[in-house]
This record gives structure tokens, sequence and C-alpha cells, in this order.
């Protein structure tokens, strides 16, 4: 008879990517995760290599989902301007209550680890390009319908729209009013040229 897992693995990374993203990767223990995921230290290693191994599929956990969300807001409008823009609303307005924490777990992971972590490190500075590359593609878009000058550099502004994410995901910390962080997304888009 085949042993069947106990543990749905997509369903423990998952819960592991709270947890992570919440405490981050060193607050995080395995005693933690032994009760957060209701799995012993002798199941996550089997199942998982290590707490780098998990830590590294909790980041692509997270980075797809962002993906999704990005996906979705595309699906809903025809304009790559406005899907932007509603995927920054989402993410910084939508999400707050539901998140373990305002910031973007991948830029948290960059700011907590060092060389001596320097594969998941990688991997964190991967992934956020992964998703200056989607914003690229949607800015290139937006420039070939006429919704950006025909001048605009749009990996630039992808840059700058992801530096202003983290910013915005940043500000929510100190000022958590929807209004006005509504109004800093409207100005984003009002000066993107």
């Amino acid at each position: 008879m085949v042993n069947q897992a106990k543990h749905d693995r997509q369903e423990v990374i998952e819960k592991a990517t709270l947890l992570f993203w919440e405490k981050g990767f060193h607050a995080t223990s395995m005693r933690n995760l032994q009760d957060h995921i209701d799995m012993r230290p002798g199941s996550i290693y089997a199942a998982f290599g290590s707490k780098e191994g998990l830590f590294k599929e909790t980041l692509q956990c997270y980075a797809d989902n962002s993906v999704s969300r990005l996906a979705a807001a595309v699906d809903a409008t025809n304009s790559p301007l406005e899907a932007l823009k509603n995927f920054l609303k989402n993410v910084v307005l939508g999400r707050q209550s539901a998140a373990p924490n305002e910031m973007c777990m991948l830029v948290k992971t960059v700011s907590e680890l060092t060389e001596e972590n320097a594969e998941l490190l990688a991997e964190a500075k991967r992934l956020l390009k992964v998703m200056e590359d989607q914003f690229t593609a949607l800015l290139e878009q937006a420039k070939a319908q006429g919704e950006l000058g025909s001048s605009s550099d749009p990996r630039r502004l992808a840059r700058l729209l992801q530096m202003q994410l983290i910013g915005l995901r940043a500000y929510t910390r100190v000022n958590p009013d929807d209004g006005t962080v509504n109004q800093l997304i409207d100005d984003v888009f009002a000066n993107l040229h």
C-alpha cells in the first residue's frame, strides 16, 4: 500500500506563506512553522528539504498570487493603465485587512536577508524582477494603444511604478487613511508619462 501524504502540499505552502510574510524568515522558528502548518519538523524536512526550501516555495507562491491578481485586473478592463491602477489599489487598499503584513513579502525578504542567505535573497530579487517585467509588458501595451506617449520608456516607467508601489505599501503603515492613499495612487497615474 502506498503511503499517502498527510498534508496537502499547496495548502501547507499557502499557510507557511502567510506566516513567513507576517514574521519574516529569521523570526519564524521551526516551532512556529510546526504550530502554524501542523507539520512536525521531520515532515517539513522530508517534504521541503529544509526551512529554506519551504521559504523558497512560499516566495514563489506569493509571486504567483501577485501575478494572478495582476492578470485578473487585466481581464477586467481593456485599458492597460486602468488595469495597473486597479492592481495597485487592490494591493495597497483592498488587501490591508486580509494581509498579515502591509509590506510586500518580497521587499520584506530583500530588506531582511543578507548574503548569509544568498540563494533566498537572489530568489526574492528574481521574483521582484518578474513583477517588473509584468508591469513593463502592460506599459508597452499602453504605449501601443496610445495611453502613453510615443517617447515613453516602458521599462523605466515599470521601475518607477514598482518603486511607488513599494513606497505606497510602506506609507499605509504610517497613514492608513484610504482616501489619502487613493488620491496618491491617482497622482501616480496622472504623472505617468
